[in-house]
């Protein structure tokens, strides 16, 4: 017997969204995992973002990634089949991370095992506060009674109106992570530059700066584009930058009237990517 809304949508840790909405909109979360020297622990088990940033700075290497198991892929999904659901599971882009194959492994077995499943695994092209927001356009057509076709349709609608910029201290990060990208342009143009960024299927550069003041005010300018744009929807989110979010949002109220539908750090997986930033994504709600 089903417990929630007919369809269930299913996400990875990725997305950074606080614990609270995560729980409110009833989302499932499947956890990827991090760690040094072999010893990968799921993200979500790191409560103490500020000592993994520490070891972050203090190494040489960086910590190893790891997408989710099949097997942890069939723990969420098989009580949802279950119930009699249906799934709609939206994971970081593909081309970042092997967390889709995975996820449409498990799918596959499910459906071999039980012919009424239905799980529609999708490639959000994005990560971080863009796959959050997909999420969040499917969670909440999910509860106001949405079928499986009109939930995939809410986040397609909300992908084609996406648009993710972040801004690094460095590409370092990225340059060793192997995670650069179309980016990898910008290396040796010049030793010290604020790389601007977007987060789509690839990191791609949109800009460039070299101090931090120029840094936060292209950012605030892109807050204005959102405006411009109508984004209905907005998000901050930092990498050991706190006080750049605080400002970040500060500006987003001021400039696009309204709160961001949050603001939080980015956990582990994707940090060691990052190294330090901070990040802005707006939408427009279809």
């Amino acid at each position: 017997m089903s417990t929630g809304p007919h369809v269930a949508v299913v996400t990875d840790t990725t997305t950074y969204m606080p614990a609270e909405l995560i729980q409110r909109l009833g989302i499932r979360e499947v956890s990827l995992y991090v760690g040094w020297g072999g010893n990968l622990e799921r993200e979500d088990s790191y409560t103490d973002l500020r000592a993994f940033y520490s070891r972050l700075d203090e190494t040489t290497d960086l910590p190893k990634t790891s997408q989710p198991s099949v097997g942890d892929f069939r723990a969420v999904y098989e009580p949802l089949i279950a119930e009699g659901r249906e799934i709609v599971s939206i994971h970081i882009a593909e081309s970042l991370s092997g967390t889709c194959a995975s996820a449409r492994e498990a799918a596959g077995e499910l459906a071999a095992d039980r012919a009424e499943a239905r799980i529609e695994v999708v490639d959000a092209s994005t990560g971080a506060a863009g796959l959050a927001c997909l999420v969040i356009a499917a969670a909440e057509a999910a509860n106001a009674g949405a079928d499986t076709d009109a939930v995939l349709a809410a986040v397609e609608r909300a992908r084609e109106q996406l648009d993710i910029w972040f801004c690094l201290d460095t590409l370092e990060y990225l340059r060793k992570g192997g995670r650069i990208g179309a980016a990898q342009a910008l290396l040796g143009s010049a030793l010290q530059i604020k790389p601007i960024l977007t987060f789509g299927a690839e990191i791609e550069p949109v800009g460039r700066v070299r101090t931090h003041a120029r840094a936060r005010r292209r950012m605030q300018e892109y807050l204005v584009e959102l405006h411009n744009r109508e984004a209905t929807d907005w998000v901050v989110q930092h990498a050991q930058s706190p006080e750049d979010a605080d400002w970040l949002v500060d500006q987003g109220r001021e400039i696009l009237g309204s709160e961001p539908l949050f603001r939080t750090e980015v956990g582990p997986v994707l940090g060691a990517h990052l190294g330090s930033g901070m990040l802005v994504g707006g939408m427009v709600r279809g």
